[in-house]
């Protein structure tokens, strides 16, 4: 690992990532709250509406194998710089949509420039902070993401019931993707001209060596099988909860987007304590733990009678799922540290094909079946997620 940056540079660097991170956490979920209005204006079913899901999911997946392997050469920094800009260029382009195909489009271009933002910027962090400290500084990352996230799963439920509708939610999405692109090129500019040195590791290997060089690794190869199963049994159901919390309780899209978006609160309740909870407790025990929350939190969703209960529910699922997530994804910065960012690009390659598997699968389930059995094997299948991950720690030994 290089050198750490001087501590007040990194945290400044690391709240900016931050910001970067809050719209592309709001960019995640904008279309969960949305699929209702989508599914009205263009005369779909929820789950057909769903494929700006899926193909935003499938092209951020994909990307990661390009954008990984290009932070890595060129610099981590510059290449989210890039990305940045292309997902305001996304955003307004799905906003400007004239129908629903073309919307199709335009979100899997905004998902294959959002792969370069998260990842990215979790490698950078694991270049500059050592191994002990750093999953206390992913969780401070984290905040932006969920803040996002949740502020975004409000706002969008608001523009759902709005003449402003989704066009609204994503012309601001792309406005503040350029405010935080010009930010961020204006740091790294910057920091050019006085000559500081680069935080960046960077690799001259092939893109191919570099993707094979982390497959290789067979811890590795668990926590990568691992966040694609996250994917297919978390963010896969996730993404009708909102629809099914309106229609399950009878309460308008934004007020059922509004109790779902407490799923982000526990997941800020966990980033704000997780420098205590990781001291505490350790990794195997927050792993199984955040198994056993997400999966109660499903089979709760499925038997509370009362609509009030939801938005509870969804801050213990929240608070789980990144007991669970943070420590996977820090797990993911360590794989392979001479490529640290292609090894993390991978890592959320895995989680958004699983993502777009899980969307895919509960679309078909929620329009055929209904949504019991989409809730009730995501109950079954967390908490075994959750148990093998800590078996699997039991049998390892971190080298930080």
């Amino acid at each position: 690992m290089t050198s750490a940056a001087a501590p007040p540079a990194r945290e400044t660097t690391v709240a900016l990532l931050s910001a970067a991170a809050f719209f592309s956490g709001a960019a995640l979920r904008v279309c969960d709250s949305l699929l209702p209005r989508l599914a009205q204006d263009f005369s779909l079913t929820p789950g057909a509406a769903g494929q700006v899901i899926i193909w935003f999911s499938v092209a951020y997946g994909l990307m990661q194998l390009l954008f990984g392997p290009l932070g890595d050469r060129f610099g981590k920094q510059q290449v989210m710089c890039l990305a940045l800009f292309g997902c305001a260029a996304g955003s307004l382009a799905s906003a400007l949509s004239s129908g629903f195909d073309t919307l199709v489009w335009s979100r899997v271009a905004w998902g294959m420039a959002a792969a370069g933002v998260i990842p990215l910027a979790m490698a950078w962090i694991g270049d500059t902070v050592p191994y002990d400290q750093r999953q206390a500084t992913l969780a401070r990352f984290l905040t932006g993401t969920l803040s996002g996230m949740m502020a975004g799963q409000l706002a969008d439920g608001l523009f759902a019931d709005s003449a402003l509708g989704w066009r609204g939610a994503f012309f601001t999405l792309s406005a503040g993707y350029a405010v935080v692109a010009t930010l961020l090129l204006a740091r790294v500019r910057v920091r050019a001209k006085v000559g500081a040195a680069s935080a960046d590791t960077r690799s001259t290997a092939s893109f191919g060596r570099q993707l094979l060089a982390v497959l290789q690794v067979p811890w590795a190869r668990v926590v990568l099988a691992t966040v694609l199963a996250e994917g297919v049994f978390m963010l896969g159901p996730m993404s009708y909860l909102p629809t099914y919390v309106h229609l399950h309780y009878g309460l308008s899209v934004s007020a059922a987007s509004a109790l779902v978006a407490l799923y982000a609160v526990g997941g800020l309740a966990y980033a704000l304590t997780a420098r205590r909870i990781v001291i505490r407790y350790g990794e195997r025990r927050m792993v199984l733990g955040g198994g056993l929350l997400m999966g109660g939190g499903f089979v709760a969703w499925w038997l509370s009678p009362l609509a009030l209960l939801a938005g509870p529910i969804a801050l213990l699922v929240g608070f789980g799922a990144y007991l669970f997530h943070n420590t996977l994804q820090t797990h993911a910065t360590q794989m392979v540290p001479a490529a640290r960012g292609t090894a993390v690009a991978l890592f959320a390659f895995c989680l958004f094909a699983g993502q777009a598997l899980g969307v895919t699968l509960a679309g078909y389930t929620v329009d055929h079946v209904g949504y019991a059995p989409v809730l009730l094997a995501a109950a079954i299948a967390l908490p075994l997620c959750g148990w093998g991950f800590a078996r699997a720690l039991e049998r390892r030994v971190v080298v930080g």
